[in-house]
């Protein structure tokens, strides 16, 4: 069988060799052919999969993303976190009428009382969902113009503030992209997801590498452990100057500053005064729109 050989390569590229290697199959396979140890490195699942591997691993799941993001001219990017459990307007709606509805019935049921103050909570924190749906579509939107360059919209890729992020990109016609991970309870993508631009990871280190690879602005809705810890590894970032700075956004005053004292961070030494410049507050779209503006135009 003859080896196919693209122009200005003088060697089968490996896709070439691994059916070169597995075609004949009329021919009877021998027992050293069978063996694992002759199976192509880069085509055995098992070899790959040990622990002494690991290193490999790293750099396929930080090579993979990159160079599908650079094919699709994913330059710069927006990251958008918030908690997985936010939901849409017309959902918090739906299920405090549910639960009212139970109540009728059972007026004096614990647990109904206990899930209707949860989804009185879910009806405040819906704001957020269409804040961070309307934000991402209005970055999608006028970004791309000759002074600003077209920022991709990036989230998690899960439920919740991730979901409303990347559905308002998709919703006005742009590409938009989520970095999903594999947790022991799934978590499947979101639908509004540019399908070709939909990566899965098992690692969390790389996945925060390329949350921030091409960032420009993060925006951080309210959220709970998954949302602090991107925020803070971000702030440390900016604080130990490990990457330039760029505009970290707030959402929702009242719930940080309920959150996390700040205030006490610099009053028992634990930070600067200055480190409370690297973050701001913010509770309108079309402010966090601004900021990031000017931060691009000032570049």
């Amino acid at each position: 069988m003859s080896r196919r050989k693209r122009p200005g390569h003088l060697f089968p590229n490996a896709a070439d060799d691994r059916r070169h290697a597995y075609s004949d199959t009329e021919q009877t396979v021998s027992e050293q052919e069978s063996s694992s140890a002759y199976r192509l490195a880069y085509d055995d699942i098992d070899f790959l999969l040990r622990d002494e591997m690991r290193p490999v691993r790293f750099l396929l799941e930080l090579s993979k993303p990159e160079l599908v993001l650079q094919e699709h001219g994913v330059n710069h990017s927006v990251v958008i976190f918030g908690s997985a459990r936010t939901t849409s307007m017309e959902n918090a709606l739906l299920q405090k009428q549910e639960i009212e509805h139970a109540l009728s019935d059972r007026p004096d049921d614990s647990d109904l009382l206990a899930g209707l103050a949860k989804a009185d909570a879910g009806l405040r924190h819906a704001g957020y969902y269409e804040q961070a749906r309307k934000l991402a579509g209005l970055i999608s939107d006028k970004s791309g113009c000759e002074d600003c360059p077209q920022l991709h919209v990036i989230t998690g890729g899960g439920p919740g503030v991730m979901e409303a992020a990347n559905r308002g990109a998709q919703e006005i016609g742009a590409e938009t992209v989520g970095l999903n991970i594999v947790l022991p309870h799934e978590q499947h993508p979101n639908p509004y997801i540019t399908p070709e631009l939909c990566f899965q990871f098992h690692y969390f280190a790389l996945r925060k590498m390329h949350f921030m690879l091409r960032a420009r602005a993060l925006i951080a809705f309210p959220g709970g452990f998954g949302t602090l810890d991107e925020l803070f590894e971000t702030l440390t970032l900016i604080q130990t100057g490990k990457i330039q700075p760029l505009p970290v956004l707030l959402f929702g005053k009242d719930y940080w500053e309920r959150l996390i004292d700040f205030d006490l961070l610099v009053e028992e030494g634990m930070i600067s005064r200055e480190d409370l410049e690297i973050f701001q507050f913010v509770d309108d779209e079309e402010r966090a729109w601004e900021i990031i503006r000017g931060s691009l135009e000032k570049d």
